[in-house]
């Protein structure tokens, strides 16, 4: 609902919002090579990121009108929500799993990686 991704972006967190539908063939591949991949889970968890997913299934009619107001006709649609950023992020339709790690790495507020102990003997 917008009332949850407002309350999503107002927690100074980024967000990554993705619109899908049970027949959609370009989302159930982005959501196996990418989205689903533990990588990306690892990568979310770390710098914080919010996700919230859009079915689409039914053609759901708020869902229909905020897809028109991202200047879309249908799914998928992939908005990332950096802090503090006015507007969305619109991702490709088709991505790799590299770019959703590479935007929660580029997170502000993520916590720096810790040395490793290797070599330090």
């Amino acid at each position: 609902s917008r009332a949850a991704l407002s309350e999503a972006r107002a927690s100074g967190k980024p967000v990554f919002v993705w619109f899908t539908a049970d027949w959609c063939v370009t989302c159930k591949v982005n959501e196996s090579v990418a989205i689903e991949r533990e990588a990306v889970r690892d990568a979310f968890a770390a710098a914080g990121v919010v996700t919230m997913v859009g079915d689409w299934t039914v053609r759901d009619e708020a869902i229909t009108a905020f897809l028109t107001e991202q200047g879309v006709a249908g799914v998928p649609l992939y908005l990332w929500y950096a802090p503090g950023a006015s507007a969305p992020q619109q991702l490709p339709q088709v991505f790799t799993q590299d770019l959703l790690i590479d935007l929660a790495d580029q997170s502000p507020g993520k916590p720096p990686p810790v040395p490793s102990a290797a070599g330090l003997d």
